[in-house]
């Protein structure tokens, strides 16, 4: 095998599309990110980065509190607009019909297949680790609640093939695909 040395990024395949919102002065604001991640399943936690001068940080960092929604294929054209106006610009507050839960500063998009309610435990900024001038800070929030529309369920559990997600990558958005085979069972059938 040849290996291409290319420049080095953090490649990771695929990024989910999430929609992030948060009260800013009193306002519900959404901002789109990729840069989303499961840190740990019990309890469960969520990291989100988000460059510092975001609008949405104001309100994760007064609140405490985010929602991490995420979106069907059918709402990548508002999921794309929200990425590229800014709330310091554009009011985003009556984009989506919303609703809160228990926290009641995250708001939450109801035509979301699944929205995660979460509650802020940890908060640092990259230039703290490495040496930069400006760059993402680092949300760590505990999902409180979870809801998702009975359509989007199979046994009570979200599923990824009536979600109809899309992933985020170097500047695409892609479709997911189908099933490949099950996790933790596929591998037993490896024989050296």
């Amino acid at each position: 095998m040849n290996k291409n040395k290319i420049p080095p990024r953090a490649y990771l395949f695929p990024m989910p599309v999430a929609l992030i919102g948060a009260n800013v002065n009193g306002k519900p604001n959404f901002e789109t990110l990729a840069y989303v991640g499961i840190v740990e399943s019990q309890p469960p936690l969520i990291s989100i980065a988000s460059y510092e001068t975001h609008y949405t940080n104001i309100g994760i960092k007064e609140n405490k509190t985010f929602s991490v929604n995420t979106p069907s294929e059918d709402l990548a054209e508002i999921i794309d607009y929200c990425g590229i106006v800014s709330g310091k610009e554009i009011d985003k507050s009556e984009v989506f019909d919303i609703f809160y839960g228990d926290l009641k500063t995250a708001p939450m998009v109801s035509v979301s297949p699944l929205n995660l309610e979460c509650e802020v435990i940890k908060t640092f900024k990259i230039k703290e680790l490495v040496e930069i001038e400006e760059g993402h800070e680092i949300f760590i929030g505990q999902v409180v609640n979870a809801y998702a529309d009975e359509d989007y369920l199979t046994e009570g559990i979200p599923d990824i093939a009536k979600f109809k997600t899309y992933t985020y990558s170097l500047n695409n958005y892609w479709k997911v695909g189908e099933k490949l085979a099950p996790a933790f069972e596929i591998g037993k059938k490896y024989k050296k």
